[in-house]
């Protein structure tokens, strides 16, 4: 495994970090908690040491199942890296939307970052997870309702008090990281990139590139999609939210999988799989720190950690590239 710093920070993190949305099974159609846990040893085994998680993720589930699986890891060689303001638990801030616990009981989600719900949220988190210090700590989406400064100011407090190291941002833009930083020093902006979700590179890469702050990529496979076994027409579990997200409408299936037919050769050629290329290829993009990947299973995360493994040169880099300047998508 490779390893890189964020930011000028002395946290390292690897470079495929283990991403637990889906194993707390909300919005992914259930999960199977032995399995999840498999699958971070596993990743782990292979030298995943990084763990990004968050506490809407199941509503405390992923995390729990975060700190049932690295209760036996050295606490200094596993990266716990987690988030705060989305309450499905109070009705403060402002209501993102309407979705359905594993449970199968209604949830409105708000995005909520005030100050003491900031301080509530990382004790519960520490409880969940089962450890007296978080990594990274990470505003979830931004706030409208709450002043970044008022945000910012909290996690302030608990790096003082030793129960976060560092502060980070998630799908911030680069005025609301500019902001966030005359409060407190950033270490890194977690944001949507992939190869078919490339709008980061327009506004938040450059400015990470110019002020040093790390890129973490999330959902690179593009939940699957880049995979090339979602086929037209695939039926999706039920309470799986892909169901209705843009990129797996019939005609983004169908262009997607054009593109990814011509780069397949490459991966053939390699002896590898196709989501490692594009795990290889993401973590070679100008910025890019790390890509987070999530597995159900052992078997999928022992895949995603050795993408590592696969090299490609200038020239094979650019020719992918050049392939999906090509691709446009509908909706």
């Amino acid at each position: 495994m490779d390893y890189r710093k964020l930011g000028e920070s002395d946290l390292t993190v690897s470079v495929i970090t283990f991403g637990a949305w889906a194993a707390g099974g909300w919005m992914w159609g259930g999960t199977e908690r032995q399995e999840a846990v498999d699958a971070i040893r596993a990743s782990y085994d292979l030298g995943v040491t990084s763990i990004d998680t968050a506490p809407i993720y199941g509503q405390g589930t992923s995390e729990e199942i975060v700190g049932e699986a690295i209760k036996d890891f050295p606490r200094d060689k596993v990266q716990i890296l987690t988030k705060y303001g989305m309450r499905w638990d109070l009705t403060k801030g402002e209501l993102a939307f309407k979705s359905k616990n594993n449970a199968g009981k209604d949830i409105d989600v708000h995005r909520y970052a005030g100050k003491e719900s900031i301080i509530y949220e990382c004790e519960q988190s520490l409880k969940r997870l089962g450890t007296d210090y978080i990594d990274l700590y990470q505003i979830h989406w931004p706030d409208k309702t709450t002043p970044i400064s008022e945000s910012m100011e909290a996690v302030q407090r608990l790096i003082e008090q030793g129960k976060v190291r560092y502060a980070g941002v998630c799908n911030y833009n680069a005025d609301q990281m500019r902001e966030a930083e005359q409060t407190l020093t950033l270490v890194s902006n977690q944001v949507p990139y992939s190869m078919v979700r490339r709008e980061i590179e327009q506004d938040v890469v450059p400015y990470c590139l110019e002020h040093n702050k790390a890129i973490l990529a999330y959902s690179p496979l593009e939940r699957g999609l880049l995979t090339g076994k979602i086929k037209p027409g695939h039926i999706f579990a039920e309470g799986d939210h892909r169901a209705a997200y843009r990129y797996f409408k019939e005609e983004n299936i169908v262009r997607t999988n054009a593109i990814l037919d011509k780069i397949k050769p490459l991966a053939d050629d390699k002896g590898v799989t196709l989501s490692q290329l594009v795990l290889r290829w993401t973590i070679e993009r100008p910025g890019i720190t790390i890509a987070l990947v999530g597995a159900r299973n052992a078997e999928q995360a022992i895949q995603n950690a050795e993408a590592i493994r696969v090299h490609l040169s200038p020239d094979e880099l650019e020719f992918i590239t050049s392939q999906l300047d090509e691709l446009v998508l509908v909706g």
